[in-house]
This record gives structure tokens, C-alpha cells and sequence, in this order.
């Protein structure tokens, strides 16, 4: 037998064909097995492979991946020891990161296959030094204020829920004047830029910087300032939780029963980040959402409430300051049985929609 055919005693691999090579020989069912094996290793030493012994994979679907489920409760603790044993003075970062087991491959701690998620801590007196990278990044602040995160020579005030952006290829760095640690989420499209072979880094000091519109002149609804936009993020790099927060308390319910805003570029109306998408949810008193999934993925962190969410075949209780995952191609539900919850919520969305690539669907209730 060779893999993918059965061969019988009367069938060849080389069919003889009359006028065209007479003198050749058909190969009996003893000749095939060692002749295909001599044969693959030819391949393989040239550098080719059989499609014919992989083509089953086409036709098989692929199980959705896993979701993975951050208590704070259980990272709180650990935090702890990080700020005990590690200093930003001797490393570039102090950072925790969410990660997924089967896709942690060459020491790369990754989370979804497109976006990570880590816990970053800072604490009074400390500074993180400038750096800039390709990968977009935001700050979604857990615990404590005191902090600036300064991106592009904007100062950016971190307080609980805020969020900072941090876009590609723009300076940062942070600066802790508080009087207590501030923990919060990193996220970043590193696992989209390392599969593209475009994950660049460059460390301070800072040069090259532009100068920069400040956030008060897109601060009037519906007014802009005549200025060069940038399509690739918003000009602005801080979103309070208090903006945030009355927003989508005003915004309709949507299709699966939730009320959601984004955060937008003022300038064109569209995601805050050309390659990353950012919303805040609100689940109100009673609320079992319509059954969700998308080709896209996507990273939670609890802003505030508590309830439950089912997840492909995982189920789990959230509480504020947890951290979860929704990979692509799994079925969502969100339920919330008292007080309102609020979610933010980071995917690759835009990458889906920008490739034509982004399917979502809605269950039955």
C-alpha cells in the first residue's frame, strides 16, 4: 500500500503505453512500495512534497481554537511577584503576558494567533524608556492612575478603563508619578507582524518626532481641525472611561442584544487603528446575547460587572479585571443575570474586512 492508493497485484504506478516507449517496463506491486519511498527522498532532499499525501487536509475543518480564561483574582498575586523580582531599569518591560499554550512555539508567548494580551506594571518613581515598534499597541489601564504614557511627544494621563493607543511606528514611553502601582493591558498585533515578516523595533532616544495636533482640537462634536490626517490611527492617543462610559450607555442595542461603541479616528470615522479594531460593550440587567462567531479574534478585558460567557464548548463566571479570549470560528454568548457589565473588547477585525476575508454570523435565539 502506499498512502492515499491501494495498489493490486495487476496495477502500476508507470502506465505502459504501446508506440511510445516499447522498451519500457511497468513496475510490479512488489517494485512500488521501496521505488515511491527512493522517490520521496528525492523529493525531500529537493526541497518538494506529495500534495497528493496532504490533500486530505483540504477537506477536513479545522476545530475551532480554545478560549482561555484569566481570573485576576489568580493573576493579582502574581503580579506581585514580578514587581518583587524585576525592574524596568533591567529589562525593557515589566510585563506579564497571556498566553496560549498551543501557540507558545520558539519561546514566543502569543495569545491569539493574530493579537497578545499582557499585564504591564509600573510603580511610583518608575519610567518605561522610548521605544518604537511597527506593531500597534494600546494600554487598557486595570488598577491605579498616576501614570502618563507619552506617545509621539502627546502626554496621555492613564487612569482605571482609559484607554491609550500606541501606534505603529510611533515613540513611547512611561512615566509613573502616582503614589501607586498601576497595572494595566497591553495588547498588540505582534503575532499578524511576525507572520508578515514585518516586526521591526527601535529603541530611544527619541528623534525624528513630528509635530502633533493636540487632542483639544478634535475635542467639538463634528468639528474638525484643517489638518493632515494620518488614515492609519486617530490623532488622538487617550480615550477616558468616562467618554467611554456614557457613550455606550446611550447607544442602541444591537443585533445580539448588547449595546456596543467604538473607538474611532475623528478624522475619517473609522477604527482608532487601521489594523486593529476597539469597542467597549455593555451588557445590561437580564441580558443573554444572540449567539455569535466571526473569522476574526478577539481579546477581552472586564471594565466593570460580573456575568458569564460560553465560548465554542467553554463556559466561565467573569469578574472585573479578568482577562478572556474569543478565537475565530467559535459560537459567543454573553449573559448577565443583575447590574449592567461592561466589556472592552480588541480583535483583528479590520484585517478580516481589509483582506475580504471576515464572515460573521448570528445564531437563533
Amino acid at each position: 500500500m502506499v498512502r492515499g492508493f491501494v495498489f493490486t497485484q495487476t496495477e502500476t504506478i508507470l502506465h505502459c503505453r504501446p508506440n511510445r516507449h516499447p522498451t519500457r517496463l511497468c513496475m510490479s506491486a512488489q517494485e512500488i512500495p521501496s521505488a515511491y519511498e527512493d522517490a520521496k527522498r528525492a523529493w525531500d532532499e529537493a526541497k518538494l512534497s506529495p500534495l497528493w499525501e496532504s490533500a486530505v487536509a483540504f477537506r477536513e475543518t479545522a476545530s475551532a481554537p480554545v478560549a482561555l480564561h484569566w481570573q485576576w483574582s489568580k493573576m493579582r498575586p502574581l503580579v506581585d511577584r514580578a514587581i518583587e523580582l524585576v525592574s524596568p531599569k533591567d529589562v525593557e518591560r515589566r510585563v506579564l503576558m497571556c498566553t496560549d499554550p498551543s501557540l507558545n512555539s520558539s519561546r514566543r508567548a502569543t495569545t491569539t494567533k493574530g493579537l497578545n494580551a499582557g499585564l504591564q506594571i509600573l510603580l511610583p518613581g518608575e519610567r518605561a524608556r522610548p521605544h518604537r515598534h511597527t506593531m500597534d499597541a494600546i494600554r487598557f489601564v486595570l488598577e491605579g492612575e498616576g501614570a502618563v504614557t507619552v506617545v509621539g511627544g502627546k502626554e496621555c494621563p492613564m487612569a482605571q478603563g482609559d484607554l491609550v493607543l500606541t501606534p505603529s511606528w510611533c515613540w513611547h514611553e512611561h512615566v509613573h508619578c502616582g503614589d501607586k502601582p498601576i497595572i494595566w493591558l497591553d495588547g498588540l498585533n505582534s503575532p499578524l507582524h511576525r507572520y508578515l515578516g514585518t516586526a521591526d523595533f527601535e529603541p530611544g532616544p527619541v528623534h525624528d518626532l513630528a509635530p502633533a495636533t493636540g487632542d483639544a482640537a478634535f475635542q467639538v462634536p463634528n468639528i474638525l481641525p484643517v489638518a493632515d490626517a494620518n488614515p492609519r490611527h486617530s490623532p488622538v492617543f487617550r480615550y477616558t472611561y468616562a467618554a467611554a462610559s456614557a457613550a455606550v450607555e446611550a447607544a442602541p442595542i444591537g443585533k445580539d442584544g448588547a449595546r456596543r461603541v467604538k473607538y474611532a479616528n475623528p478624522t475619517t470615522g473609522g477604527p482608532a487603528m487601521a489594523l486593529m479594531d476597539h469597542q467597549l460593550v455593555q451588557l445590561d440587567p437580564g441580558v443573554t446575547t444572540l449567539p455569535f462567531r466571526s473569522t476574526c479574534n478577539a481579546i477581552v478585558a472586564v471594565a466593570e460587572g460580573q456575568g458569564t460567557s460560553t465560548i465554542g464548548n467553554e463556559t466561565f463566571a467573569w469578574g472585573p479585571k479578568d482577562v478572556f479570549t474569543m478565537p475565530q470560528g467559535n459560537w459567543i454568548v454573553h449573559r448577565r443575570e443583575a447590574e449592567k457589565a461592561r466589556l472592552f473588547v480588541y480583535s483583528d477585525h479590520e484585517v478580516y474586512a481589509r483582506l475580504g476575508l471576515l464572515k460573521e454570523e448570528y445564531g437563533n435565539k
